[in-house]
């Protein structure tokens, strides 16, 4: 492989992304962010002539390469990645919208005439699909709690509003959670582990997304971007996200390889791109 002319890096909780250019090519990869040692072997094997860094593990890799790189705030990064995906997929979309980075946990951004504020967030995200998907599922992976959540039914563990109310009798979807994990009986037997999965995603999704909704009223947006690496192959966490957010009049917009946003951008600001 010859040298990549230029690199982003997000180092999140979790994962860390990497954007590389070599020549007119743009690929991506996925690594460990506990793995920083690796990480930083990787980008040095690359010898890159332009190295943007952003996340939270951004200082610690910068002390583990060599060579000069640029740091890049996270916000300030992810406005700029989303800018440049949305150009190639969704070029329909103008500002302002809602950016909504659903990492390990999740941060809630408003782009606006160029630049981007954070205006709200959450602790749930990834980290708690992991962690409470572990402890429900007997250690199972992130990888494995999807795949479970893809063949589930979460209507089989959550109390739902239809089960309360009959159609009509009240202004909610039917499909809204009136209680997670409050299904009469659901302590009393042992829930498949795919239902127990899409429960999972579904106490995520619906609350971030009524989050999101909140705010999208708040500040006048119609648009609601979707990106991070809880989303990466994650269905049934995305059906939810786009139920909830046509439910209160907004358009979930999901972007393929949203995930790489953050590096992108720390590639682009840092003028490797």
């Amino acid at each position: 492989m010859g040298a990549a002319l230029g690199i982003g890096v997000d180092v999140g909780a979790s994962l860390a992304k990497l954007a590389l250019r070599e020549g007119g090519t743009l690929r991506h990869e996925l690594l460990p962010a506990d793995a920083i040692e690796r990480v930083a072997e990787r980008v040095v094997s690359l010898a890159p002539r332009t190295l943007g860094l952003t996340g939270a593990g951004a200082g610690e890799l910068a002390r583990r390469v060599t060579g000069e790189s640029v740091r890049v705030t996270e916000f300030a990064a992810w406005g700029a990645g989303v800018r440049r995906l949305l150009a190639a997929q969704r070029p329909d979309v103008s500002e302002p919208y809602l950016l909504v980075s659903l990492g390990t946990g999740t941060s809630v951004l408003l782009a606006q005439g160029m630049g981007v504020s954070r205006v709200g967030g959450t602790a749930l995200g990834g980290g708690t699909v992991m962690g409470l998907g572990g402890l429900l599922l007997g250690g199972a992976s992130f990888e494995e709690i999807i795949a479970l959540a893809a063949k589930g039914d979460r209507r089989c563990v959550d109390l739902l509003v239809s089960d309360i109310y009959r159609p009509g009798e009240i202004a909610l979807l039917g499909d809204a959670t009136a209680a997670n994990f409050g299904k009469p009986g659901v302590h009393e037997r042992t829930p498949e582990a795919g239902d127990l999965s899409h429960a999972i995603m579904g106490l995520v999704g619906e609350n971030v997304a009524l989050i999101c909704a909140g705010l999208a009223a708040a500040h006048g947006v119609r648009r609601i971007v979707y990106g991070g690496s809880t989303l990466r192959g994650n269905a049934a966490l995305r059906d939810v996200l786009a139920l909830i957010t046509a439910a209160f009049g907004r358009e979930g917009v999901f972007l393929a390889e949203g995930e790489f946003a953050g590096a992108l951008g720390a590639l682009e600001l840092a003028g490797g791109l």
